[in-house]
């Protein structure tokens, strides 16, 4: 047997300790953060051999489990007022906390040319069906709620909800064609900088209040360092460069 180098040796030892020493991290991730997670998950763990062990759905739905125990070390949420209560209730590890997106509302069709690019479809009403997540669970459903009562069609439009649990549904409504059109994440409509398929609106910021999306360390995370790792990683160029890819902003 052909004796070992002692550089190479040393490139073994490196390899088993890094192996030795990587770990999990237990995630919930909000609904709309869906694809540029998994994006970042994939990269994460070949950057740092950690693995991110991911859990989507409503942010609401998150923070009901997390108080009751639920085993996630890191929470991404898709508001700021989750995370902030969490602070409250004392189940997240002091400073930690930091906002890694600013989500965009939009409102959207799978059919093409059916949503115009002001969004008077709304006035018209030309639809049976306006699907909206859960204003309840998801903060994307409430800037919904909230854009239709600065149009002034909250009242109008309101018999015509199918209502979803969290972002996910809602944007699943629609493209089976449950629901003509709703307001879904511009994240999960957007490929390579333009919208994929359908026809949409991008709903103007003015109309709703800001969607920051928060993460925070949770308690149970504080003496992991896959989960500390993660919250440094998700603050690197790399990561906000695929953040931005879809449609978020920094």
């Amino acid at each position: 047997m052909k004796k070992l180098s002692g550089w190479m040796v040393c490139c073994l030892l490196l390899i088993i300790s890094s192996i030795a020493s990587a770990g999990e991290v237990p995630v919930a991730v909000a609904a709309n953060f869906t694809a540029p997670m998994k994006r970042i998950a994939a990269d994460f763990e070949k950057d740092t051999g950690h693995k991110a062990v991911l859990s989507f759905g409503a942010s609401g739905k998150f923070y009901a489990q997390i108080k009751n125990g639920a085993p996630y070390q890191v929470f991404l949420s898709a508001d700021d007022e989750k995370p902030t209560q969490l602070i409250k209730d004392g189940l997240t590890v002091a400073g930690s906390r930091f906002t890694y997106a600013v989500g965009t509302l939009v409102l959207w069709s799978a059919k093409p040319g059916f949503v115009d690019a002001k969004g008077a479809v709304l006035a018209k009403g030309h639809f049976n069906k306006l699907s909206i997540a859960n204003p309840k669970l998801a903060p994307y459903g409430l800037a919904a709620i909230e854009t239709l009562k600065k149009l002034g069609l909250l009242s109008t439009l309101q018999p015509k909800f199918v209502q979803g649990e969290n972002i996910s549904q809602t944007h699943q409504f629609i493209s089976t064609g449950n629901a003509e059109l709703g307001f879904v994440a511009l994240s999960q409509v957007m490929k390579s900088g333009k919208i994929a398929s359908g026809s949409a609106w991008v709903v103007p910021a003015k109309l709703h209040s800001p969607i920051r999306q928060d993460a925070v360390l949770l308690s149970a995370g504080k003496d992991n360092a896959a989960a500390r790792a993660l919250m440094t990683y998700l603050k690197t160029d790399k990561v906000r460069k695929i953040i931005r890819a879809y449609g978020y902003e920094i």
